[in-house]
């Protein structure tokens, strides 16, 4: 999927692809420094998630959004994540990425929600619609392409 946008009906979308292995964004785990005593909360998801989303936020930073971004008003998302085929899957089946290492579908979407957090939008409470759909790539490829819909504060009715 190649970078896009355009409006219709006072709203303003953009698309646009992010490549890499898509990381989930756990739990946060609180603990205590045995060195220091002083608590912490950090993201089970580690070095990886954080690499995911540096590069998701890089990538929404580099598109052409018509100088909107920030946006204010609600947005709707739709994530497409595309994960790689285990060697072990049929090549001549359909198959559906339902194992555990293929990631919750939640979680996968709460690592982009939050990248996109003072990139797209100030807050992703400001998303008001998300469609999230993960499967195998045909190519191959793997990543999450992302469209961003920008609402009015307002529609006519």
């Amino acid at each position: 999927m190649t970078e896009a946008r355009g409006y219709a009906d006072g709203a303003h979308w953009v698309s646009f692809p992010v490549a890499g292995i898509a990381v989930t964004q756990g739990s946060k785990i609180a603990g205590v420094n045995p060195h220091t005593g002083r608590a912490f909360v950090r993201e089970s998801g580690g070095s990886g998630l954080t690499a995911w989303r540096h590069a998701v936020q890089a990538r929404a930073q580099d598109v052409d959004h018509g100088g909107i971004w920030p946006w204010q008003g609600p947005v709707v998302l739709r994530l497409r994540f595309s994960v790689p085929r285990p060697a072990s899957e049929p090549k001549t089946l359909r198959t559906f990425p339902i194992k555990a290492r293929s990631g919750d579908l939640d979680k996968l979407a709460r690592a982009v929600l939050d990248a996109l957090t003072g990139v797209v939008y100030r807050d992703d409470a400001q998303v008001t619609e998300l469609c999230v759909t993960k499967d195998f790539h045909p190519d191959g490829w793997m990543g999450v392409d992302i469209e961003v819909c920008c609402l009015p504060d307002r529609f006519k009715v």
